[in-house]
């Protein structure tokens, strides 16, 4: 069994309500994307869009009754993650608690594996 099967990504009480407050300003249906995408200074960075549409193989987790959707390759690269809100001093922003990330970069916006 992978920690894919076994680890889902999931979200935390303070980024569901986050990702409600947002979603709820958007047109009905609106959804959250998460997304593993290349570049950034550590090699791979996180991508958060606002969709209306699904795929098919999407991983679709549930945030205080909106929608958050992880593709099947992001997936792979986030198994066992938790997506949270941080919402300190020096700014607020979501944060990817990534277990499988082995390095990230100085202002924690790109990470390695």
């Amino acid at each position: 069994m992978t920690v894919a099967e076994t680890t889902p990504v999931t979200v935390s009480a303070r980024a569901a309500s986050k990702i409600a407050a947002i979603l709820s300003k958007e047109p009905e249906g609106a959804m959250l994307r998460v997304a593993v995408e290349g570049g950034g200074c550590s090699g791979f960075q996180y991508q958060f869009d606002i969709v209306m549409e699904r795929e098919g193989d999407d991983l679709v987790l549930d945030a205080g009754g909106y929608s958050v959707l992880v593709d099947s390759v992001s997936v792979e690269y986030m198994s066992g993650s938790e997506i949270d809100f941080s919402d300190e001093l020096i700014g607020a922003a979501f944060k990817i608690n990534n277990p499988n990330a082995t390095a990230s970069c100085g202002c924690g916006t790109s990470f390695s594996l």
